[in-house]
C-alpha cells in the first residue's frame, strides 16, 4: 500500500420539501451534477428545471467547475423533489466552501442565496396536518341534520 492515502474532499447534505427527501454528496471532480444518476439536463418535468439551474446561474458556473454533485431524490410529488434537490445542492455548496475553502468565500454565497430565496438554504416547516375523529379530515366535521 502507498504511505499517502488520498483524501477525499466530500460533503453529504439534505434537502426538504414536504414528503419529498434528496440527498446530495459533493466532492472535488469535473463539474458534473445528476440527478438519480442521470444529467440535470436531461431532469423532468422541462418546466421546472429552470428551478434545478438556479443555484448555478446565481453563483456562477465557474464555482462549480471543479465540484462533482450526485443528488439522490425520493418521495414527494415532482415539485417537491425540485425544490428538495435546489436546496441539498445550496447547502452542500456552502458546507463544501466552510469545511475545504475558507469562510468569507461561504459567507459571500450564503448572501447570494438569501437575497434571491432563503428557502434555498432553510427547509420549509409546513407540514401535512393530522386526521381528527368526527370527521372527514384535519378540520371538516360531519355535517349536523336537525331532521
Amino acid at each position: 500500500m502507498s504511505d499517502k492515502a488520498k483524501v477525499v474532499k466530500r460533503i453529504k447534505t439534505f434537502g426538504k420539501k414536504k414528503n419529498a427527501l434528496a440527498v446530495a454528496t459533493i466532492e472535488e471532480g469535473h463539474g458534473n451534477i445528476r440527478v438519480n444518476g442521470t444529467p440535470i439536463q436531461l431532469v423532468e418535468p422541462a418546466g421546472l428545471r429552470t428551478k434545478l439551474y438556479e443555484p448555478v446561474l446565481i453563483l456562477g458556473g465557474e464555482r462549480f467547475k471543479g465540484l462533482n454533485i450526485r443528488v439522490k431524490v425520493r418521495g414527494g410529488g415532482q415539485t417537491a423533489q425540485i425544490y428538495a434537490i435546489r436546496q441539498a445542492i445550496c447547502k452542500g455548496i456552502v458546507a463544501f466552501n466552510q469545511k475545504y475553502v475558507d469562510e468569507e468565500t461561504k459567507r459571500n454565497i450564503k448572501e447570494l442565496i438569501l437575497q434571491y430565496d432563503r428557502t434555498m438554504l432553510v427547509a420549509d416547516s409546513r407540514r401535512c396536518e393530522p386526521k381528527k375523529y368526527g370527521g372527514h379530515g384535519a378540520r371538516a366535521r360531519r355535517q349536523k341534520s336537525y331532521r
